[in-house]
């Protein structure tokens, strides 16, 4: 699998990352440590959980297999810290710092290669929660820092504070969802991020499974749509304009011999800006058909196809020429 680097920085990743969202809830242990061998097996490196995901038991699957399964050292490992509002929790230095040892703690490591900031916290000052990520990478608890669901300007003010001065930690990441359905991050967040040389990690690249053609025919039982802790993210991708996207993709798999799950995926890999789109399978079968998707390479005029049918409509008015 090709390897890349995140940004500007030195850190080489894979271009596909293995997500572990449904590790320790949906998708068992026993499926998780198949899951991690074969993406390792195909040249895999990234691999991304967060502290949030199954209230934390997925950093812990995680943590069994390292070392026993996969060498710590083969793996470029990166985890998020959630600001949980409801438990008066935001971004402060004590909040964030306590989350990153428990993290460090449930995944049996003394580091992390990448940790992330889940969202913008407006509560706490800015300075304040960027001086934790020098800290972290100070004390060697991470190699690099990250943002995840930043807005452009709040990625512009956080990596610009980072660049001001030499010694802090630049933002080398920012994860956000992008995928042929949901473009509107190439408003603010890619051309904030490439300007910066942040690295974009693309989260559901295939749009929560809707891009796969799973849902045209309806909510498959087995399906994301059809979970009670999914089935929000997924509703709003099953519109007119989704269809017309999802109808385009399976033309382009069809006259192309492969899969929709190929197309979408290489779409969102290849955008620029993108070190790595990060993908994450319930089952291992399902991992190893996105495995076999990833050596797809999409023609320029089909990836241009693309582009026009899932350009999102323009959110401020075009400039009328005529008046000047």
């Amino acid at each position: 699998m090709e390897q890349r680097h995140l940004g500007r920085s030195g850190l080489s990743v894979s271009r596909l990352g293995l997500g572990t969202m449904t590790w320790g809830r949906d998708t068992p242990e026993d499926d998780a440590c198949a899951q991690l061998t074969a993406f390792v097996d195909a040249g895999g490196t990234l691999v991304d959980t967060a502290d949030a995901y199954a209230g934390g038991y997925s950093e812990r699957v995680l943590g069994k297999l390292l070392g026993d399964v996969v060498p710590r050292t083969d793996l470029v490992l990166a985890t998020r810290t959630a600001i949980d509002r409801r438990d008066g929790r935001p971004a402060s230095r004590r909040h964030l710092l306590d989350s990153l040892d428990a993290s460090l703690h449930r995944l049996g490591t003394d580091h992390v290669d990448v940790w992330q900031l889940h969202t913008w916290d407006p509560a706490t000052p800015l300075e304040e929660t960027l001086s934790v990520l020098d800290e972290a990478v100070a004390s060697g608890r991470a190699r690099y820092v990250g943002v995840s669901y930043y807005a452009g300007w709040q990625l512009a003010r956080a990596a610009t504070w980072q660049l001001a001065w030499p010694g802090r930690s630049p933002l080398i990441s920012a994860q956000v969802e992008y995928s042929l359905l949901q473009r509107a991050v190439e408003g603010d967040v890619v051309p904030a991020a490439r300007d910066l040389g942040t690295g974009i990690l693309a989260c559901s690249p295939l749009g929560g499974g809707v891009l796969t053609g799973k849902y045209r025919g309806g909510i498959p039982a087995d399906s994301r749509g059809a979970a009670p802790h999914f089935a929000a993210s997924i509703q709003p991708y099953l519109n007119e304009r989704s269809r017309r996207i999802v109808e385009s993709v399976a033309t382009a798999a069809e006259g192309l011999g492969v899969s929709p799950l190929a197309v979408a995926l290489c779409w969102a890999r290849d955008r620029p800006g993108v070190g790595a789109a990060v993908v994450g399978a319930r089952t291992t079968a399902q991992l190893l058909g996105i495995l076999e998707a990833e050596e797809t390479t999409l023609p320029q005029e089909i990836g241009a196809a693309l582009d026009d049918v899932s350009t999102p409509p323009t959110e401020y008015p075009e400039p009328d020429e005529s008046l000047g």
